[in-house]
């Protein structure tokens, strides 16, 4: 029997306890690998490369409140600027309101908006199709293969937070990487729609000539409106999307708590169970040290038995949680950001923060047993 043997036995001789064990260990990995994606999805990712060039610009107090659509001409007058677009989120309703049924759906104007968001890429004659029809839309690939549309199908958005329903027809689908499942039409038919709208917008996205202009400009549009009734608050559109989290609360302090929680956790759980496993051990340990074991080569031997089930349970819950997030990935509307993915550092983290937990864990029970003398180990009837 070789060594490696020796601990693969020694490991999972008790199965039972050794399958909880790594079953624990692959719940806390799933989760912590989990919080450490969202974690860098929220506060760590920029988004892609092209968001670099776009400011967003909204109402100083909250995004309750409406910008004229004249400030889009004094905006563009700024220099640097090189287009703008209005924004209006329509939150629509479509079909019913399970998360799978859910994708932003957003009134803009359909003369520039690409312009402004140009890692949108729709062909010349669907975006052709989409200018010239006022209750045209265009949606996201993605979104139209997930729902099975094709041009020209009709598509029923009902009002939740505008007092009016919407009958659009999809002229045109987009592709972006990553996806972004949304949908895109006409603000002038939702003008028509919601009159108290007339000439108003949420937000105006910014398209600037370089991404060393963007302070500069962001200070230059917010200057221009502070002593007018709508004062604005220009940000990056990362900055945009995490004042979006902020409205729930501390979300960077909760994550950080609830890893230390589960890390602190779990270490204790594994604690526990290898010290009862060692307690239950002290006459094999004596009988190895009687073998010629040396006490430094016992405890090396029970630190191998404690990582590998520690490894075997962190690459478990890392290859759930890959799977958790692809899943999350797809269904829109639980609140995480497009392109969520658990990266290769997250991976790396997980699988040495578990090992880290299976040395931590063992250490002192591994090494009282490892340094108790053969006689008093032998006499042992624990």
């Amino acid at each position: 029997m070789t060594l490696g043997d020796f601990i693969r036995k020694s490991a999972f001789r008790n199965k039972r306890r050794s399958l909880l064990t790594v079953a624990s260990m692959a719940f806390s990995m799933l989760l912590l690998s989990l919080l450490m994606t969202i974690w860098r999805s929220f506060y760590l990712d920029h988004g892609a490369p092209d968001s670099a060039l776009r400011l967003i610009c909204r109402h100083r107090v909250s995004l309750t409140f409406f910008l004229p659509n004249s400030y889009r001409e004094k905006i563009r007058a700024i220099p640097g600027v090189q287009h703008v677009a209005p924004l209006t989120f329509y939150m629509g309703q479509w079909k019913d309101d399970r998360p799978e049924n859910y994708f932003a759906n957003v009134a803009t104007d359909p003369a520039e908006y690409l312009d402004v968001a140009a890692d949108k890429v729709v062909p010349p004659d669907q975006l052709k199709a989409w200018q010239r029809d006022q209750t045209g839309c265009i949606v996201d690939a993605h979104l139209a293969a997930r729902h099975g549309w094709k041009i020209g199908d009709h598509i029923h958005l009902k009002g939740t937070y505008f007092p009016s329903n919407l009958e659009l027809t999809i002229r045109g689908m987009y592709t972006i990487d990553p996806p972004n499942d949304a949908m895109y039409f006409n603000q002038k038919y939702l003008e028509e729609s919601v009159p108290f709208l007339k000439d108003q917008s949420s937000i105006f996205s910014v398209r600037v000539d370089s991404p060393a202009s963007v302070p500069r400009i962001g200070a230059a549009i917010d200057d221009l409106f502070r002593n007018s009734p709508q004062p604005t608050r220009s940000e990056t559109e990362q900055t945009f999307r995490l004042d979006f989290l902020s409205m729930m609360g501390n979300v960077k302090t909760f994550i950080l708590l609830v890893s230390g929680a589960v890390t602190f956790a779990i270490m204790l759980v594994t604690a526990n169970t290898m010290a009862m496993s060692m307690r239950e051990r002290t006459r094999e340990v004596a009988v190895l040290r009687t073998l010629g074991f040396t006490s430094r080569k016992v405890l090396a031997l029970f630190l191998s038995e404690s990582v590998s089930m520690a490894l075997v349970g962190g690459l478990l819950g890392i290859l759930f949680c890959v799977g958790l997030v692809r899943e999350i990935g797809h269904a829109r509307g639980v609140g995480m950001p497009i392109g969520i993915h658990v990266t290769a550092l997250t991976m790396v983290v997980a699988m040495l923060m578990a090992a880290l937990l299976g040395i931590l864990s063992t250490l002192l029970p591994s090494y009282q047993a490892a340094r108790k003398s053969i006689v008093e180990g032998l006499r042992y009837l624990g």
